[in-house]
């Protein structure tokens, strides 16, 4: 799992309540899109139990970006808001590479991280990531 692009295609980073799904998803990401697309999960509260780390989820952000943009995906209410504090304090030319999309953190990933592998951009992958609420499962 790379955790930073760089070959140009766009990353991901996975914002869960637990460490656990997030690296479990960096993990099943890793085999459906290859070793070429960065994923970086933030996963957990800062002594390791269930919650958000505001810092981690910045620092992932940040590093995450790379030159194709990243799309950052989340599970729970605080994670919007730990990311959403996260876009506050980062610099405008990180901000402006990062797609926050409103998908399922399983389905979306899973989406955008196949589109990412394509080469696709970073709108097209955030696109896919979206698209992903509409899917039915039966």
């Amino acid at each position: 799992m790379a955790e930073e692009s760089r070959n140009g295609l766009v990353s991901l980073v996975l914002v869960s309540h637990s460490a656990m799904i997030a690296d479990g998803l960096a993990d099943l990401l890793a085999q459906v899109a290859g070793p070429d697309v960065a994923i970086v999960a933030a996963g957990g509260g800062p002594d390791g139990s269930f919650g958000t780390d505001g810092g981690k989820v910045h620092d992932a952000m940040e590093r995450a970006v790379g030159n194709a943009g990243a799309v950052v995906l989340m599970d729970l209410g605080s994670s919007v808001l730990s990311v959403r504090a996260a876009m506050a304090e980062l610099p405008l030319e990180v901000v402006d590479r990062l797609a926050i999309v409103d998908a399922p953190l399983v389905e979306g990933a899973i989406a955008a991280a196949v589109t990412a592998s394509t080469g696709a951009t970073l709108r097209e992958v955030a696109a896919a990531a979206e698209e992903a609420r509409t899917v039915a499962k039966l």
